[in-house]
């Protein structure tokens, strides 16, 4: 271990730690809004690196006929739902604005040769094909059992992600996706050579995470977001909708992870099943925060990805065993400091 060895094991603990705190942020959102423990996230940001690396490499997507699947089941029983009532012209623009969204993304992924388009309009597609997946998903599976009890909620999410990790691998495959990245150049400071590509992610999560931060404080949607995880009742009685703040969080959480896996998609090989292990990590950072401090599930997060490239060095056999080992002395001194309430 010297001065360089231990620079080039920092630059990959933080590149991994804004990742795994993008991530915790996510799970963090989703949790004081809804209860629920996305279990999922991690496939998000395994779609989106895979089909980040479909669309460059020129593979056939099926990914939009996923999309179109679940979009029209979502219309189905939206219009199934009013078929009692008396349909505002608003509901009935928010039904055709879906449709058309969906024909303009078919349109699109049918019309053009992605793979020749520039990496900025290949990373918006791909963000256009999963974001709208996270808000469908909300309604489909978890909306209907919103009043269920957390463990309810937590079997539903496993068996959803259950569910992703086959649908990646008939829509992918076993193999691998790897993209190109945004930029080759290295950066040298004294003997020191930083990847560019390192410095995108660095920036890119610093930036998603000064935007949260920017929304949830100034903006009238945000604020609502932050009531209805603060208190749900008292959000409730206030005219905050938590099916809007169900799929409002669902989609930010497919963002993230979308985002997050187009990042590190030019880093690291992901598979379809790559998924999990990253989510857990950033969950592990969660945890550091109680579930409940954003600031310290980043910071946490953070650490993880330095501890886990620091035990590549020293002990790369066991680097997993001590990233999720750290979730125990968090856990027992959670327990020791928490009140303890018996359930009714």
């Amino acid at each position: 271990m010297n001065v360089q060895v231990a620079a080039l094991l920092g630059q990959d603990g933080l590149t991994n730690g804004a990742i795994y705190a993008l991530l915790s942020l996510s799970i963090l959102l989703v949790f004081t809004v809804t209860r629920i423990l996305l279990i999922p996230l991690g496939e998000f940001v395994t779609f989106g690196a895979l089909t980040m690396a479909a669309i460059q490499t020129g593979k056939p997507l099926a990914l939009e006929w996923l999309l179109a699947t679940l979009m029209l089941i979502d219309i189905a029983l939206d219009v199934y739902s009013r078929r009692d009532r008396t349909v505002s012209r608003k509901q009935y623009q928010m039904i055709a604005l879906k449709a058309a969204y969906l024909a303009v993304v078919l349109f699109v992924t049918q019309t053009f040769t992605l793979s020749e388009l520039p990496m900025l309009a290949q990373s918006i597609l791909t963000l256009c094909l999963i974001v709208p997946m996270g808000p469908i998903m909300y309604r489909l599976f978890f909306q209907p059992l919103a009043d269920a009890a957390p463990l309810v909620l937590l079997i539903v999410s496993i068996a959803v992600h259950v569910a992703m990790v086959g649908i990646g691998l008939l829509l992918f495959g076993p193999e691998g996706g790897h993209t190109k990245p945004f930029s080759n150049s290295m950066l040298q400071i004294s003997n020191i050579f930083i990847k560019s590509q390192a410095l995108w992610v660095i920036f890119s999560a610093l930036f998603l995470i000064l935007a949260l931060f920017f929304a949830f404080e100034r903006t009238l949607y945000g604020k609502a977001l932050r009531a209805a995880a603060v208190n749900q009742v008292g959000a409730r009685l206030l005219g905050i909708s938590p099916v809007f703040a169900g799929k409002a969080t669902f989609a930010l959480a497919a963002f993230i992870g979308c985002a997050s896996g187009i990042l590190i998609a030019p880093i690291t090989t992901l598979y379809y099943d790559s998924g999990f292990v990253i989510s857990l990590k950033g969950f592990v950072g969660a945890i550091i925060g109680g579930l409940a401090s954003y600031p310290i599930a980043a910071f946490g997060a953070v650490v993880v990805g330095l501890i886990e490239a620091f035990s590549m060095f020293w002990a790369s056999s066991y680097k997993e065993i001590i990233v999720f080992t750290l979730i125990i002395p968090f856990l027992i001194w959670r327990s020791m400091k928490a009140s303890h309430v018996e359930d009714e």
